[in-house]
């Protein structure tokens, strides 16, 4: 008897094959449906792209400042953030910078003097005695009673950018330095791009070639966009590196104190749409002191503080516990309807765009007084200084979507090590019996839906 043997056809003999034809079904129809959705819900509505230009940086390839891009899952926004042409953009902001004898609001006055630490030390009582702004005449305690230890010829250059900041810093070779994507033909002359690094992040940069390896740091250095700012050794406010990138930050208005409007990016972050583009759209248009977007998941502080301390973003989680129970007991409540126009009562801090001014930079000196109080873990602080300062600091919140397409987020250079991350334990889920007595009770009941309010 003869048998007759039946083979696969080749095409289906390969696993790979098979699983690519497979993702290639399941991708397609939702990458036809972006690509003929209504242009409406799209999230940047741009007249135009500038047409791609000469790469403003050659990196050598060791460095790989294009690895570990994470990727975008959504394409379409329900709110878009809608651009003017460049030279509608470029005018305006030229307007509103070109009088600096006018300032645009009355000038917050700061403390002077020394302290035992960079931002005073301030008991709760002392930080919430300035939330209530209403005298011009008082001053307000807003870091540098300790030195801040920029160059010379780095701080000459910070006084004369009297237009647009846009900055970021990288502190123990924690990220890449990346060209910002999409700049207009005058915006390198228009605005002023300052990278700050310490010297762990400078040593890598000149190992790669990509700065000149300058023991004093004396010379000024360029990479593309960006003018490398180097903070001297040994003369770092903080041990922690995040808190020293708060100064910046948050205090761009102090560091730059001719500037009218800075734009922060992260060290992780790419900008791929034009910073003059962002001041205009999302600031000036509307009409705000500030822009920040609102973050993809998180409602309320406390879910905020219970992922920080789930995921061990800040390893100290008994001080979390301790900074929301002093929020609870001043007032901190959870989001509401009657908080609004501010939609969210956290934001993804990873762009920030300011017209500098009392309010915002009010806002900016109360909210680096909680990081030096507690921790460099911002959002935490967020609602808190927004909510009980006076006069009110008006934000634009704009969706998470919107910051995902005029940026693009890196990993970083780093893994966590014992300041955070690793396996983590069993988590039990709190519940209401659990809160009994403590003062965050009543947050929590009202965020959960079981208060009687």
């Amino acid at each position: 008897m003869a048998w007759v043997r039946v083979r696969r056809p080749p095409v289906l003999q390969s696993k790979l094959l098979c699983l690519s034809l497979l993702y290639l079904l399941t991708t397609l129809p939702l990458a036809l449906y972006v690509s003929f959705s209504d242009p409406g819900r799209r999230c940047l509505l741009l007249p135009s792209r500038p047409a791609a230009a000469k790469p403003l940086f050659e990196y050598p390839r060791s460095y790989g400042e294009h690895k570990h891009a994470l990727p975008v899952p959504r394409a379409v926004c329900s709110d878009p953030a809608v651009f003017a042409d460049y030279k509608t953009a470029l005018e305006a902001i030229n307007g509103l910078c070109r009088n600096l004898s006018t300032p645009a609001s009355p000038v917050l006055r700061y403390q002077n003097g020394r302290r035992d630490s960079f931002a005073g030390n301030l008991s709760a009582e002392e930080r919430r005695s300035f939330f209530d702004h209403t005298d011009n005449e008082v001053e307000i305690p807003c870091g540098f009673f300790e030195e801040f230890p920029i160059r010379e010829v780095d701080r000459l250059a910070m006084e004369r950018c009297n237009g647009v900041v846009v900055a970021s810093a990288i502190l123990n070779d924690h990220d890449k330095i990346r060209q910002p994507k999409g700049l207009g033909s005058e915006t390198l002359k228009m605005a002023c791009f300052f990278m700050f690094v310490d010297d762990p992040t400078y040593r890598i940069l000149a190992s790669h070639g990509i700065v000149a390896d300058d023991e004093h740091g004396g010379g000024v250095s360029k990479v593309g966009a960006w003018r490398v700012a180097r903070l001297r050794a040994g003369g770092l406010p903080y041990e922690n590196p995040a808190m020293n990138g708060v100064v910046v930050k948050y205090l761009l208005h102090r560091l730059f104190p001719n500037a009218r409007f800075s734009v922060w990016v992260d060290g992780k972050m790419q900008l791929t749409v034009d910073p003059l583009l962002l001041v205009h759209s999302l600031v000036v248009h509307k009409g705000v002191d500030m822009a920040v977007s609102k973050h993809p998941f998180n409602l309320h502080t406390m879910e905020e503080a219970i992922a920080t301390a789930r995921w061990r973003k800040w390893r100290d989680v008994e001080a979390i516990r301790v900074q929301m129970e002093t929020y609870c007991e001043n007032g901190l409540q959870p989001w509401s309807p009657s908080k609004l126009p501010y939609p969210s009562d956290v934001p993804d801090t990873a762009v920030i765009i300011r017209r500098h001014g009392l309010a915002s930079d009010l806002f900016s000196c109360l909210l680096f007084n909680e990081l030096e109080a507690f921790n460099p873990r911002d959002q935490l602080a967020f609602a808190y200084v927004r909510d009980q300062m006076s006069p009110k600091v008006s934000i634009n919140m704009f969706d998470a979507e919107v910051l995902e397409h005029i940026a693009v987020e890196y990993r970083h250079n780093l893994k966590r090590d014992g300041n955070g991350g690793g396996k983590q334990g069993i988590t039990r889920m709190a519940s209401s019996r659990d809160i009994s007595g403590s003062s965050c009770e009543r947050y929590l009941l009202k965020m959960w839906g079981e208060s009687a309010e």
